[in-house]
């Protein structure tokens, strides 16, 4: 099994620390994982993305060139990102901020950032609700290594709403299932 990710969207909203997650979930259960990052030179509101490469035998070429599942959080990310992707790729949106997708593949829009809100009053948690819908839809981490990945990653005093945003995520991704 081998598995790649390109998590993309605005600087700020976390990605990075989603991606770096992702792989440290993946090597708990046993897994090899590379995890790489680029971001504009602004600091926060420019282009970012982490992409993360999960397998279980040995990974001999770090790079992702067409991700598979393509998580995107804002409308240039999608613009600069997406045309990677197959006609098998998974792209999972948020759909408060990604209205087009420029390729044809699986699609998946959820209200990440709003759930953020909903569930745990501010929209900093997106990323962990999104990274709870990208293990749920992909099944690439066991929910008990995503979780301590998480609470091991966050800051102090947000383990509660983290584990809220990655359950909400997890519910998000099921709920899609069911609608599909």
């Amino acid at each position: 099994m081998k598995h790649t990710f390109r998590f993309s969207g605005t600087g700020g909203q976390g990605l990075i620390t989603a991606g770096i997650i992702l792989a440290e979930a993946a090597l708990l259960d046993g897994k090899m994982a590379i995890q790489s990052q680029s971001y504009g030179p602004e600091a926060r509101g420019g282009s970012s993305k982490a992409e993360v490469i999960i397998s279980d035998a040995a990974i001999h070429f770090g790079r992702v060139m067409h991700p598979e599942t393509l998580l995107v959080m804002s409308q240039e990310a999608a613009d600069k990102y997406a045309s990677d992707c197959t006609e098998d790729s998974l792209i999972i949106t948020d759909s408060l901020f990604v209205q087009t997708v420029p390729v044809n593949a699986h699609r998946v829009d959820l209200p990440i950032t709003r759930t953020a809100s909903k569930v745990c009053g501010k929209t900093l948690f997106a990323n962990i609700v999104a990274l709870g819908a990208v293990a749920a839809l992909t099944k690439c981490v066991s929910v008990e290594s995503l979780t301590k990945a998480v609470l091991a990653r966050v800051p102090k005093g947000t383990e509660e709403a983290n584990k809220k945003a990655l359950a909400a995520g997890f519910e998000l991704a099921q709920s899609s299932k069911k609608a599909a």
